[in-house]
């Protein structure tokens, strides 16, 4: 008798849960929070990344592996163009260039000799053009060595200051290395590279917005200048040059991030990132819930941007319930939250 009263209070028990079920179904579905359509501004931009450098300026390095012997020039220094700005360690070529120059006078005296004695038909006309062959051959080698010479000074291709200087004197430099960096320290520009998939919608005279981590929490303007006409196909990108004014914080050297307004809506309808979903917001009329398809704009950090659809004021479903019905009731709660 006993078990038989158990198994009619679980029965009772279970009866009674799943008539509350089916009463909490039967009923409208409950919505959260909501909030209402804004208009406020809307940017599209294209997200770049790029280097501070001057509009003019060059790099200097050796033509020829070499140890540095002197210094002549000092960062922040000006320099003309051509101004020696270093030398490099020249004794084994000086030594090359005078035996080459005692080789080649060698042999153009012998040339010279030989001219001689062919005009006297002593000898023949072949030993001649053989000597005056070896002696232009001569004269050539010593035209190397005086430029390989040459090569041993740095000298500033432009006029300018000297933004950088790297190495010092005793170090061996080779030929892949900067040791000046000559240029004018205003203007500058910042260069950045672009995915070859946006560069479509990047044109000379979009405005830019700034940031660098010297900088935290300031938005710098720039001006798109230039894109260069070939991109790279290795890395798929294209070169933008970005135009800064004059007065810009920023200085040689520092990496940016670069926003390219590429459109601009000063009064756009505004909606919290959860109010879309499946390209639809529900919108809310008194207990009643409308489905309405949207045609999304630009996606912000927490707001998104309806460009058809929706219109400023409407109040939106934010999280909509899968159990939403386009025109079916809803419950609010008491107290709910309005975003």
């Amino acid at each position: 008798m006993r078990k038989l009263l158990t198994r009619l209070a679980l029965l009772a028990v279970l009866a009674a849960a799943a008539a509350a079920g089916w009463w909490s179904l039967s009923l409208p579905p409950r919505v959260g929070a909501t909030a209402v359509a804004v208009t406020g501004p809307a940017l599209e931009a294209v997200y770049a990344t790029g280097t501070v450098e001057p509009v003019s300026w060059a790099r200097i390095g050796p033509a020829v592996k070499g140890r540095l012997v002197a210094i002549l020039a000092e960062e922040g220094q000006r320099v003309e163009a051509g101004a020696v700005l270093a030398r490099l360690d020249a004794t084994v070529l000086e030594a090359q260039l005078r035996e080459a120059e005692a080789r080649a006078t060698f042999l153009r005296e012998e040339a010279l000799r030989l001219r001689t004695l062919a005009a006297r038909e002593i000898i023949a006309r072949a030993a001649l053009d053989r000597a005056e062959s070896e002696a232009r051959a001569a004269e050539a080698v010593v035209e190397t060595f005086r430029h390989r010479l040459a090569d041993t000074v740095l000298r500033a291709p432009m006029a300018g200051v000297v933004l950088r200087r790297d190495g010092e004197i005793g170090e061996v430099v080779d030929t892949t290395a900067t040791v000046f960096i000559v240029g004018e320290p205003r203007p500058l520009r910042v260069t950045a590279e672009v995915d070859e998939e946006d560069i479509p919608r990047v044109h000379p005279g979009q405005r830019v917005l700034i940031r660098a981590d010297a900088f935290e929490g300031e938005v710098m303007a720039g001006e798109v200048a230039e894109i260069t006409p070939a991109g790279d196909p290795r890395l798929k990108v294209y070169r933008v040059r970005i135009a800064l004014p004059e007065d810009t914080k920023l200085r040689i050297g520092m990496t940016v991030e670069a926003n390219i307004i590429v459109r601009e809506t000063a009064s756009a309808v505004l909606v919290p990132d959860a109010a879309v979903a499946g390209g639809a917001v529900w919108v809310l009329e008194g207990e009643v819930v409308r489905r309405v398809p949207v045609v999304v704009g630009v996606r912000g950090a927490r707001r998104v941007e309806i460009r058809d659809g929706l219109s400023p004021g409407e109040r939106v479903v934010l999280d909509p319930s899968p159990r939403l019905v386009d025109g079916g009731r809803v419950r609010l709660p008491s107290g709910a939250a309005a975003r």
